[in-house]
C-alpha cells in the first residue's frame, strides 16, 4: 500500500501546533474530524482506499496528519486518493465546526 499526506486542517483554518499544551487531544480531534469531511466532501473511500490518522516522527515530536492508503494497482483507489488530496477544504464545513465546539467543551 502507497499513501498520499492530505494534511491535518482545512488549508484556511488555524489547527494544533506540535509543542503545545494538549497538542495531541486536538490533534486526534482535528485529523477525525478531517476525516469525516473528506467523506462527505468525495464519498466513502473504495476497498483499495482508507483515510486514517499517521504519526509521524519530527525533531519536536510526534505530529498527526491524514492521510489516504491506496492500493496503486487499484484505479479506483489511486484516484480517490488524489481526489481527496487535491480536494482538502478550504474550511470546516457545519458538521465539522460543531463537532470540534461540542468536543473543546
Amino acid at each position: 500500500m502507497d499513501y498520499t499526506s492530505i494534511g491535518c486542517a482545512p488549508a484556511y483554518e488555524s489547527c494544533a501546533q506540535l509543542g503545545t499544551d494538549g497538542y495531541t487531544e486536538r490533534a486526534w480531534r482535528e485529523c477525525r474530524a478531517l476525516i469525516r469531511q473528506l467523506i462527505r466532501m468525495h464519498g466513502e473511500p473504495p476497498p483499495g482506499a482508507r483515510l486514517k490518522l499517521k504519526s509521524c516522527p519530527h525533531d519536536f515530536g510526534t505530529y498527526y496528519e491524514v492521510v489516504c492508503s491506496f492500493d496503486p494497482g487499484d484505479p479506483e483507489a489511486l484516484e480517490y486518493a488524489y481526489r481527496c488530496e487535491d480536494g482538502l477544504p478550504e474550511y470546516w464545513d457545519e458538521a465539522a465546526s460543531e463537532e470540534l465546539v461540542e468536543h473543546s467543551q
